[in-house]
């Protein structure tokens, strides 16, 4: 006789074609989470930003509307199925702090992931100087500030800036602003992301790698799942692999956010539920 499943985990992570670097509509990525035994996915498409910033890969403010129906849409063509709920991914930088607080007000979400875009050519011509090593800082100072911010739940790809220079990426050097930033982190409670879309980078590793995981997991930061889908057949790639992850480097339990509050998995539960 075979065992039922139950279905536990959502996707954290993903995105739609209003980000003009996606594909497939929202129905579609709600197919694919049923299709993987996921209990819901959480949209998180790129914001809209003031004043064009960053415009050529986030839908436009006028858009936002569009982004809650089609979210909306799908989730009464799911209901019964699949939990399809409402999030963002909001960039953070110096200033646009009450920006993304008038937006986040608007209507009500469900998971607010916070990215320092370092590859995003509005925010490069603003903090980089020429030095990679300078600029590796400055991400991670912004990493920070952001959980401060109390505007998002998760910080979202939290070593991105490794992709930037791969040759510039020296873990030992920059080891003690990680730690700091680490630190400033731990104290607002803010959860940190495992996006398994790293293995697609540059450095070809899940977002963070290993040794920032264990610095993590040391100073007990709360860990979400994101697979970063940019279509819908990247809905919860790599999850089973990035528990087993999780757990050998001594992680316990997994995190997704529902209207804001962090809800928590055991990865045993969670491997078990998932269908690979």
């Amino acid at each position: 006789m075979s065992s039922i499943v139950t279905p536990l985990l959502y996707e954290s992570h993903c995105h739609t074609p209003l980000c003009k670097h996606a594909r497939g509509e929202p129905v579609e990525y709600a197919a694919a989470a049923l299709a993987r035994g996921f209990k819901g996915i959480i949209f998180t498409c790129h914001c809209p930003l003031p004043d064009g910033i960053s415009h050529a890969v986030r839908m436009r403010p006028e858009e936002f509307p569009a982004y809650v129906a089609a979210v909306a849409s799908a989730r009464e063509e799911f209901a019964g199925r699949v939990d399809v709920r409402l999030g963002l991914e909001s960039d953070f930088y110096p200033g646009v702090e009450p920006w993304l607080e008038e937006l986040h007000g608007r209507v009500p979400l469900h998971h607010v992931l916070g990215s320092v875009h370092t590859q995003v050519p509005d925010y490069r011509a603003r903090f980089f100087r020429g030095n990679w090593f300078d600029y590796q800082q400055t991400y991670f100072e912004h990493l920070a500030q952001s959980a401060e911010t109390g505007l998002f739940d998760t910080l979202a790809h939290p070593d991105l800036v490794k992709n930037e220079e791969p040759d510039e990426w020296l873990f030992d050097r920059i080891e003690p602003y990680i730690q700091r930033a680490l630190d400033r982190i731990a104290k607002t409670g803010v959860a940190m992301e495992l996006n398994t879309s790293g293995v697609n980078k540059a450095i070809s590793e899940m977002n963070p790698g290993d040794r920032m995981l264990s610095l993590i997991q040391e100073r007990g930061i709360p860990m979400v799942i994101g697979a970063d889908a940019h279509r819908p057949d990247r809905v919860g790639d790599g999850y089973g692999v990035a528990l087993r992850r999780l757990a050998a480097l001594g992680f316990r339990e997994v995190n997704y956010f529902l209207e804001r509050k962090r809800q928590t998995v055991t990865i045993a539960a969670a491997l078990t539920s998932l269908a690979e």
